[in-house]
């Protein structure tokens, strides 16, 4: 069965009004433009809605009953159709998932959490790492709305997802105070030469350095690889490994266990930070708010600090 929702605007107002003619005149028809919507809905429930009683009418004990639910009905459909009204996030309550790379979130969560606390009390914030599998169940989650952003530094190709470059960072070679390799220039073949931390949530032993190094003809020994670049930079912190970071997200890490930074004696091209959300959110104010806010703090992190 088709049904017109309009006979539930006009439902709701006859049972408001009582009288055919006072929901004409409330829904700007015409008398007997009403009466026939009556007639209708008289058909489709099966009961007679309002019956004469004297100069009046009342209604059944049907309408009765559903008089609330009718209500309630055509109230939460004015709520699914009206715009939504400008955000407050003073009186927001909602949970936000962020999904990243360890590096990232170590250097964002302090100054996100801050900001967003600080104008919206009531949001809850998750900051979840990066998986161990190929982006599949990060891609599930958005789709699922278990994460509202993922934070990396590839591309979706899914048509499904939105996503955005909101800043790059560039790599630097960290090492601790008084290392031998801080004595001289830190050329590719001295880089080379030494040992290295490597930093991969799959464990993997080859990356964009070993590419570069292999275009000059050079080879590096990666002793370690660690799943987090915190854990790689504490390693560097107590031995004469090498570790290759991005600077900017790392800038707090580096300084807090004191370690030193030389610019990386081969070409990389500099790593983008990507946002990405799923095409549902795109329209919803909060989710608008959380991604400006998560933009905002990535911005100031990746292009305020500088290493000293």
């Amino acid at each position: 069965m088709q049904l017109d929702l309009n006979l539930l605007t006009a439902l709701d107002m006859l049972l408001e009004e009582g009288s055919v003619g006072g929901a004409a005149f409330r829904l700007n028809l015409s008398e007997p433009a009403m009466s026939r919507t009556l007639g209708r809905i008289r058909r489709v429930t099966g009961d007679a809605i309002l019956v004469r009683s004297g100069r009046f009418m009342t209604p059944t004990p049907y309408a009765l009953s559903i008089r609330e639910q009718v209500r309630a009905a055509v109230q939460q459909a004015k709520a699914l159709l009206q715009p939504p009204e400008a955000l407050n996030p003073a009186t927001l309550r909602r949970v936000f998932t962020l999904r990243g790379h360890d590096a990232l979130l170590d250097a964002l969560a302090p100054l996100l959490t801050s900001t967003v606390t600080r104008q919206a009390p009531g949001v809850q914030l998750r900051f979840l790492s990066e998986t161990q599998g190929r982006g599949n169940e990060e891609l599930q989650d958005l789709r699922r709305g278990e994460t509202d952003l993922t934070l990396g530094a590839a591309h979706s190709t899914a048509p499904d997802l939105i996503d955005e470059v909101i800043g790059q960072d560039h790599f630097v070679v960290a090492l601790r105070r008084q290392h031998p390799l801080l004595t001289g220039t830190l050329t590719a073949v001295r880089y080379a030469a030494g040992q290295h931390v490597g930093v991969s949530r799959r464990g993997r032993l080859h990356g964009l350095v070993d590419t570069a190094l292999a275009e000059q003809g050079l080879e590096r020994e990666v002793v370690v690889v660690v799943p987090t670049a915190y854990l790689a930079a504490r390693l560097a912190a107590e031995s004469d490994f090498l570790i290759s970071v991005p600077a900017q997200m790392m800038v707090g890490t580096l300084r807090a266990l004191s370690l030193e930074t030389r610019p990386l004696p081969v070409q990389i091209a500099p790593l983008p930070v990507i946002i990405t959300w799923h095409v549902r959110t795109e329209g919803d104010a909060a989710s608008r708010w959380f991604r400006t806010q998560v933009r905002g703090a990535a911005q100031q992190v990746l292009g305020c600090h500088t290493l000293a």
